[in-house]
């Protein structure tokens, strides 16, 4: 099992696991290794030191943080503080967590966004939360009829494709 730190275009780290190199290599040329943050499949590998399981017990993660946030870390230059590094790191995973409960609680009507936001605020449908995709046209529209939306980009990790919400 390779264990490979990964990055992304917007400066995201994580790591990835892979039978081999090969299967890296294989998956990456298909766009299926994705930025767990903005779901960027243009991923190139970081340099990473080997990993040795010896039996020894792996350092205990500091509680605020959890093991998803540590995977996807952005990228952070050396010269900020450690305690800015952990701030940051908390805040993407405040987000990652936000954004999975949005995808949990909304249901996703995928490109049908504007016309069933549409259906919901004329009373033609029950109204409950959606998610889905529209033009910013179209969701500039919705707002000058009145219809309350927000763009999002939900990372495909939280569940989501981004788009609209409302």
């Amino acid at each position: 099992m390779k264990v490979l730190d990964l990055h992304c275009p917007a400066g995201h780290v994580f790591e990835g696991w892979f039978a081999s190199e090969d299967d890296f290599q294989s998956q990456r040329q298909r766009q299926l290794v994705q930025c767990p943050m903005c779901g960027a499949s243009e991923i190139t590998k970081r340099l990473s030191a080997p990993r040795l399981n010896l039996g020894a017990q792996p350092p205990k993660a500091p509680e605020v943080q959890s093991a998803q946030s540590a995977a996807a870390a952005p990228v952070i230059p050396p010269e900020i503080s450690a305690q800015a590094r952990e701030h940051l790191q908390s805040m993407q995973a405040a987000w990652m967590q936000w954004s999975r409960k949005v995808a949990e609680n909304t249901e996703d009507v995928g490109k049908t966004f504007a016309e069933e936001a549409r259906r919901i605020h004329y009373g033609e449908t029950e109204e409950r939360a959606i998610r889905g995709q529209t033009s910013p046209k179209e969701a500039m529209e919705l707002l000058e009829e009145g219809i309350a939306v927000l763009p999002l980009a939900l990372p495909e990790s939280a569940g989501g494709e981004g788009g609209s919400l409302q």
